[in-house]
């Protein structure tokens, strides 16, 4: 079973997407901020992240450079989740380290082919 970090500070699309992801039979690990999300990445050994890039404590954008630049969890794909979903955005994630990038509000079905793209 492909264990998914999903690091999410707000409470319904943690809870929205977890149940989505469990149901279609990923086990699911979770962090509320992007400092939780780094050492989770380390301990877990997540086989994707997905990451918000709006958090606390630290956002998405320093967490995936943590994520990139520790030899233990730069080849774990991330996935960015932001609302932000204006020209460059995209380009500014990936830069950033992420792997891939979709927008909120989540279309899940859009974030799960993604999701198989990377881990089935």
């Amino acid at each position: 079973m492909a264990k998914i970090l999903l690091v999410e500070d707000n409470e319904m699309n943690r809870d929205m997407l977890s149940r989505r992801l469990i149901k279609r039979g990923y086990e699911v690990v979770i962090a509320v901020d992007g400092k939780q999300g780094v050492d989770m990445a380390s301990s877990e050994g997540p086989d994707l992240i997905l990451l918000d890039m709006s958090l606390p404590v630290m956002d998405g954008w320093e967490a995936a450079g943590h994520l990139k630049g520790n030899p233990a969890t730069k080849d774990i794909p991330i996935i960015a989740l932001t609302a932000h979903a204006m020209a460059g955005d995209r380009e500014k994630t990936l830069e950033a380290g992420c792997d891939e990038y979709d927008t909120k509000p989540v279309e899940f079905k859009r974030l799960l082919g993604k999701i198989q793209g990377f881990i089935g």
